[in-house]
């Protein structure tokens, strides 16, 4: 018997077009696996999620910079189709801070946690992050936030070369302008040229003090704060190997104990008062020794499964147990368990694994979105190197022929799906 209440259906939210987010692919399997009827609010076109034999049905996801109204109003679609109520489970920052936002709007056709007002927007909003570990106690890169031009000069006088460039609201930037949410500065020119597209980023430019990575400096921590601020789930993980090399996702992750890393994000979420999923990227100075906080995510991420622990519970599932009433089973922590993205490191998928794996498109159970997942990555390199080497025509030809993948349950939400852009 499931340990979940599998009367309660779970909604998957995801806003970005990105159709290698193995993350959501991970909500799916673990609910689905445990009997829950998962639906997926996300793009379909092109997308390995919807090939699995756990989606109950896809539903077309709100435009690429919709508003609250919008997302509102997609949800209430969907709720209606449902006809019962369903724990929704945001998968980036523009739903999960959207979805925060409208708590009162959604119930009773959505469960969610009792997220004090703002607080989601508060803690990804870089900006406001370097305030929040300020007034906490929490090491944080210097952050300075620059007006002018002249000021450029003088916050990489102070902070050093070369700067880390981030725009406070990245879920803002809009699609195809170009900008990236984080960027490696290396001269004045450069931040000052971001700091004029200000206004077309839609958030402040922030230059913060350059952390180096280096072996055993890349940490996470994955959480779920359930109704009583108690933190269950997750733990602290080793990010082992990232892509692109040096920064960004957690290509091979390993859940390694770290009480510095621990202590510091349960104290935080305390503090805040924070209730639901978060996930949290430290960088530990290689001069100091100590821990800063980079990043708070208000939802799950997407290597949340690393943290699946010996009573099989991850922070998706511990969401899911308590909004229904149900409770969550103490398990043992799984320490040298690794998480691996294939696509990103095909090497690591191969060596063998003592401490137990879990790859984040292939399963013996849901074979289909991994062989989804591979046809699409091939098209996506050829079509990169094929732009590298200036053949436009070929680009186009490769972008016209990149696959549909269209989910069993096919539902009329999918008709305005298929005409999307990938």
């Amino acid at each position: 018997m499931s340990l979940l209440d599998t009367r309660v259906p779970a909604v998957v939210l995801r806003i970005d077009r990105n159709p290698f987010h193995h993350g959501t692919l991970g909500a799916v399997r673990s609910l689905g696996r445990a009997g829950v009827e998962v639906h997926v609010v996300a793009d379909s076109m092109g997308s390995p999620v919807g090939a699995s034999r756990y989606v109950r049905q896809m539903h077309s996801p709100p435009p690429p910079g919709a508003s609250p109204e919008e997302i509102l109003a997609v949800l209430r679609q969907v709720a209606e189709r449902i006809a019962r109520p369903a724990v929704l489970v945001p998968m980036d920052d523009a739903s999960a801070i959207a979805v925060s936002g409208m708590r009162e709007e959604l119930a009773p056709s959505y469960l969610l946690p009792a997220m004090p007002g703002g607080l989601a927007e508060r803690v990804a909003d870089k900006a406001e992050l370097a305030a929040v570990c300020a007034s906490t106690g929490i090491p944080h890169p210097t952050t300075l936030i620059p007006d002018s031009p002249a000021e450029v000069a003088d916050a990489m006088r102070q902070l050093g070369l070369p700067v880390v460039a981030k725009w406070s609201r990245p879920w803002l930037l809009p699609a195809g302008s170009g900008l990236r949410s984080t960027t490696l500065v290396r001269s004045v020119r450069q931040a000052r040229e971001l700091l004029l597209r200000t206004e077309e980023a839609g958030s402040r430019l922030l230059l913060q003090q350059y952390l180096p990575p280096g072996p055993d400096r890349d940490w996470f921590f994955h959480g779920y704060a359930d109704h009583a601020g108690t933190v269950r789930a997750g733990g602290p993980g080793r990010k082992q190997l990232a892509w692109p090399r040096g920064a960004g996702l957690t290509a091979v992750g390993c859940w390694t104990p770290n009480a510095e890393v621990q202590a510091p994000a349960e104290r935080l979420a305390g503090e805040l008062g924070y209730r639901g999923i978060f996930d949290l990227d430290f960088r530990r100075c290689g001069t100091t020794g100590r821990y800063h906080l980079l990043d708070f995510n208000p939802r799950a991420g997407a290597q949340f499964r690393l943290f699946a622990d010996g009573a099989g519970l991850d922070v998706v599932r511990a969401l899911h147990l308590d909004l229904t009433g149900r409770p969550l089973p103490d398990g043992v922590p799984v320490n040298g368990r690794t998480f691996v993205v294939e696509n990103y490191a095909p090497l690591a998928a191969l060596r063998a694994a003592p401490g137990g794996r879990e790859l984040a498109w292939y399963a013996a159970d849901d074979r289909s979105p991994g062989r989804a997942m591979w046809a699409l990555w091939c098209r996506h390199v050829s079509r990169r190197l094929r732009e590298r080497l200036g053949t436009p025509a070929a680009t186009v030809t490769a972008q016209a022929q990149a696959p549909r993948l269209i989910p069993r349950a096919a539902s009329p939400s999918l008709t305005d799906n298929e005409k999307a852009s990938s």
